[in-house]
């Protein structure tokens, strides 16, 4: 049976909400739970992959078990405890006293699922041992949340995490997190386990809400067929009505433009007054850092809503992508395309919102 829910992940800066004095406190102890947190990911890591390979140590003696299971439920398990428990219990006791053991249990959880969904590569050797880095993200489950409030005078959503007062910062919301966090209060949609990112001295909550799918009224007979290519980002039928979906002077001129105006700062920079060094002769280029990923980004989104709003209002039950692995091969083969169209991504947002909507996506 399908599932009535879905989740969707929105990332929200957060502000630490204490006096300046109290502050570096806060951040030395963010900074020593996501150091721990990056240890412990790869000791886990480590140990899941000498139990999984254990079999292939040919030089151990033939009286050696080597069954991945509790002693206590089966005679020839090597394990005193639960498989999950066996690395659960050695960050636990490497790292207590220095991290909640709420994150560690829920990073134990989130490893041993990745671990499970690669072990098969790992076998063959066609896939390395993943490692992971110093900028993990911290495990936030629902637990080490307290306190959810909106405060009117901030006109900010604060809560406790780790028992450190923050507040968001959403600045000019163009997006729907303003509503969501509204609706999270109103306990209309669920919170999940989230994370935390720490990125150049900023906190960003990688928030992650269950909520009911959208009921329209569709119906699966009526199939909308949609395809991508480079005169429009969009072409989408129902029936015998159709629609064109964005431009290609829209999204693919104006991002040409804006990687001439980003090379022509690269280029004027040897000649600007440095002052204070690099940083004041790259202040130009800070000011465009991103702005090309931003802008695909929100015209993809514009699209995919587009579409998806065509087929709820023409009630389309089923939406098909025409042709999608040729689209892909011939972007593959021509580095213009592939530079410039961002055909997965695109894939990608239509599929989620679909999701959403109740619509049956289907890639041809």
């Amino acid at each position: 049976m399908e599932k009535s829910t879905m989740t969707l992940t929105r990332k929200i800066q957060l502000l630490i909400d204490v006096p300046s004095d109290q502050k570096n406190e806060m951040w030395e102890k963010l900074y020593r739970y996501q150091n721990r947190c990056f240890r412990a990911a790869n000791l886990i890591a480590s140990h899941l992959y000498v139990q999984e390979m254990i079999k292939d140590f040919f030089y151990l003696t033939e009286e050696t078990q080597y069954k991945l299971a509790d002693e206590k439920k089966d005679e020839m398990g090597m394990f005193n405890r639960s498989k999950t428990g066996t690395t659960a219990r050695m960050v636990f006791e490497r790292f207590k006293g220095e991290i909640p053991t709420d994150i560690l249990g829920s990073l134990n959880n989130t490893i041993q699922s990745t671990f499970s969904k690669n072990k098969a590569d790992y076998w063959q050797g066609t896939k390395s041992l993943r490692n992971y880095k110093r900028d993990i993200p911290i495990p936030l489950p629902v637990k080490c949340i307290s306190k959810m409030r909106y405060d009117e005078e901030t006109k900010s959503f604060c809560f406790n995490m780790f028992a450190i007062p923050v507040k968001t910062y959403l600045g000019k919301d163009y997006t729907d997190k303003r509503v969501i966090m509204e609706r999270l209060l109103r306990e209309e949609i669920k919170l999940c386990t989230s994370q935390i990112q720490l990125k150049d001295r900023k906190i960003f909550w990688l928030a992650v809400f269950e909520f009911e799918k959208e009921e329209h009224h569709l119906k699966p007979d009526i199939i909308a067929e949609a395809s991508l290519s480079l005169e429009h980002p969009i072409v989408a039928k129902v029936n015998n009505v159709r629609i064109n979906i964005g431009s290609k002077e829209e999204f693919l001129y104006r991002r040409l433009a804006i990687q001439a105006s980003q090379k022509r700062i690269r280029e004027g920079i040897t000649y600007a007054r440095s002052g204070n060094g690099a940083q004041r002769k790259q202040k130009a280029l800070y000011k465009t850092e991103n702005l090309e990923s931003r802008y695909v980004s929100h015209r993809l989104h514009l699209y995919s809503r587009k579409l998806i709003d065509f087929c709820i209002k023409q009630q389309a039950g089923t939406l098909v992508l025409k042709n999608q692995e040729d689209k892909i091969g011939i972007a593959k083969e021509q580095e213009f395309v592939l530079r410039n169209w961002s055909y997965y991504e695109l894939q990608t947002k239509i599929k989620y919102k679909a999701e959403k909507a109740g619509i049956e996506l289907i890639i041809g």
